[in-house]
């Protein structure tokens, strides 16, 4: 099982394919089995490195709260330990709060930019949602938790698909690295407490802004404000897309971030 120390946690990763890296960043309660569907497009042009957060699937637990700051610490340790000079860097929703985090920490080693469903910055009403959030879930069973995260991350024409429904609620549950609710509510902690929307202006890599038209978790007014924050972003809105557009949406997600990502190599053809 490969791994690395960072920060006083073990991170545990996979790496596919050859070609320029490509890092992707997860979201809450997101392990490496998320990205199932894109490991085989990705890995077929870049070298596409997956890792868990800490307090998620096979990487460590913690032991007391965090910021999103110290994920991107964790990332950027592992990138270190891969020897990734450079890379393209993609992050979705809370993932996407991390991914920021890294550009604005090391800015000249990342190559392209690409936040997916996510927001410059929480403030108060994140925040309260999270204890409100936190709460529930400690008296939640793991089925429960895991109904309520496919109702805010799938759309209401995905459940009209009863065998799809069914399908993807068996394999999170055949999970065999389910997380734990003390750890998903430290994750949700420190998204919440989330802020760089003062500091985003700094950036100058290619930047690519992906939102979702009917996402109910981090609506794309979030993902266009982020657009916004970041000189020369692209923004794209994919229509009638909910939360998880990585799951449910796979083909046109996949699309979206690889032409992205080869048009720098192509401008210095």
């Amino acid at each position: 099982m490969p791994t690395t120390e960072a920060n006083g946690q073990t991170i545990y990763y996979e790496d596919h394919g050859e070609g320029e890296p490509l890092l992707l960043v997860p979201g809450l309660a997101m392990d490496t089995l998320a990205w199932a569907l894109q490991v085989p497009p990705f890995s077929a042009r870049h070298r596409t490195v997956l890792f868990d957060n800490r307090d998620v699937g096979q990487s460590s637990m913690a032991q007391a709260r965090y910021d999103i700051a110290d994920m991107a610490q964790d990332a950027l340790a592992l990138a270190d330990a891969l020897e990734l000079d450079s890379f393209h860097l993609l992050g979705v929703s809370m993932g996407g709060a991390i991914a920021q985090e890294m550009a604005l920490a090391v800015p000249e080693r990342i190559r392209t930019l690409t936040l997916v469903v996510t927001f410059a910055a929480g403030g108060r009403w994140a925040r309260t949602l999270s204890d409100l959030w936190s709460a529930r879930v400690q008296r939640m069973s793991r089925e429960e938790r895991i109904d309520e995260l496919m109702l805010l991350c799938l759309s209401e024409e995905f459940y009209e698909n009863a065998e799809g429904v069914a399908w993807l609620r068996g394999m999170m549950l055949q999970n065999p690295h389910p997380q734990p609710a003390d750890a998903f509510a430290r994750q949700l902690d420190a998204a919440s407490h989330h802020d760089a929307k003062d500091r985003l202006g700094t950036l100058d890599m290619p930047t690519h802004v992906i939102g979702a038209e009917y996402d109910i978790l981090v609506p794309v007014w979030k993902s266009r404000q982020l657009a916004e924050l970041i000189p020369g972003a692209r923004l794209t809105v994919l229509e009638a897309c909910p939360h998880g557009l990585n799951v449910e949406r796979a083909e046109e997600f996949n699309r979206a971030v690889l032409d992205f990502i080869a048009e720098p190599a192509a401008a210095l053809a």
